[in-house]
């Protein structure tokens, strides 16, 4: 089997695991998973409103997946993208409700640049204490996880101005002006008032940009380069130090984006977290179950938000939505196998190698 097509069969293999423990599951407590998974399928899927629903679902997942993803192939583990999206909503959405009166056209762009500045700059973090210090990404990026989520209510409760703040209450602002929404009305009548929005749309250009700067340009070729092998990059005149800072660069703006599309598409203002955004850690499952391509991405997106969209309708035979997280974490147990067999392993062998000649030739 040629790896093209191990790479499309691993991911599928995983699913449809992943969907026979759910029914294992549901049988042994006495539900009917075939019932189980109609009423999950019609929920996400069963009618323009719920379409609309499980695409706007997708806009946030492709971002962070992505954001993920970039960080991946220069071998690096980004866990930052919940703190970096949630920067990116509470800086945009800050700016959105002190000037509510900027047209359309120019806030749009304004909340987007905002938001991908703040993910950026905190990504940058991370990336700079591992290119100098050599830092463990996946220690600072959880850590900076928290300082954001606690930051992002010390913010709300004391940085805010009152005025934009819900009455009677710190922990949650006003809603943004119809000028600052992502929402559309075409896109709105054409799913029967659901909470599609042009975030969509900013996510699969984000994916369109990403696949090009991927394979057809240098700096996508330099992460890759430096995620395969930073010795071998660095002696072909390739900076790993500079490639690793931008990576991280670029995949906290994408997550920073991820925030903006979640904030001015689906919730319309902003509201004091007590956990870190989902939207972070469930990218890392769908650019896992993409193996971090941008077709595979989509795809896995679409997937996963079909799952989340449509667990609240197995309540209709009495199945608890949780089962479709049971299903859901079993697909990514099944793709991390693969991942620590055919990465993770070669590469700790790879070291060990490297490490014996070093000690060979010291001895000689």
């Amino acid at each position: 089997m040629n790896s093209k097509s191990r790479k499309i069969l691993v991911p599928l293999i995983a699913i449809v695991f992943g969907f026979l423990l759910g029914a294992v599951i549901m049988l042994a407590f006495g539900y009917n998973p075939i019932w189980g998974y109609e009423d999950l399928f019609i929920s996400a899927l069963g009618n323009a409103r719920a379409i609309g629903e499980t695409l706007q679902t997708a806009g946030p997942l492709i971002l962070t997946a992505l954001s993920f993803a970039v960080a991946m192939k220069a071998g690096l583990f980004n866990i930052g993208m919940s703190g970096q999206a949630l920067a990116g909503w509470i800086t945009s959405m800050w700016f959105a409700l002190s000037f509510p009166d900027i047209p359309r056209l120019i806030m749009i762009p304004l909340v987007i640049i905002i938001g991908m500045f703040f993910g950026a700059f905190m990504g940058f973090i991370p990336g700079i204490l591992r290119a100098l210090l050599g830092t463990s990404e996946v220690i600072t990026t959880i850590m900076l996880n928290y300082i954001i989520l606690f930051f992002s209510t010390f913010m709300i409760h004391d940085m805010f101005q009152k005025n934009i703040l819900m009455d009677n209450t710190t922990d949650q602002t006003k809603l943004i002006s119809t000028n600052a929404s992502f929402r559309t009305q075409w896109m709105s009548s054409l799913t029967d008032n659901s909470t599609l929005n042009i975030g969509l749309i900013i996510a699969i250009i984000a994916l369109i940009i990403m696949a090009i700067v991927f394979s057809k340009t240098t700096l996508g070729f330099e992460i890759k380069a430096v995620g395969l092998n930073p010795d071998a990059s660095e002696y072909a005149g390739i900076s790993s130090k500079r490639t690793i800072i931008l990576s991280m660069i670029v995949a906290g703006a994408l997550a920073g984006l991820g925030g903006v599309v979640y904030g001015f598409g689906y919730m319309q203002n902003f509201v004091s977290q007590s956990t870190s955004l989902d939207i972070g850690f469930n990218g890392m499952a769908v650019a896992l179950l993409g193996g971090n391509s941008p077709i595979g991405i989509l795809f896995a997106a679409l997937l996963f938000s079909v799952l989340q969209t449509g667990a609240p309708g197995m309540m209709n035979d009495g199945i608890p939505p949780e089962i479709v997280k049971v299903v859901t974490a079993a697909i990514i147990f099944f793709i991390a196998v693969k991942f620590i067999i055919e990465v993770m392993l070669p590469k700790a062998k790879a070291m060990k190698s490297i490490e014996a000649s070093k000690k060979k030739g010291d001895n000689v």
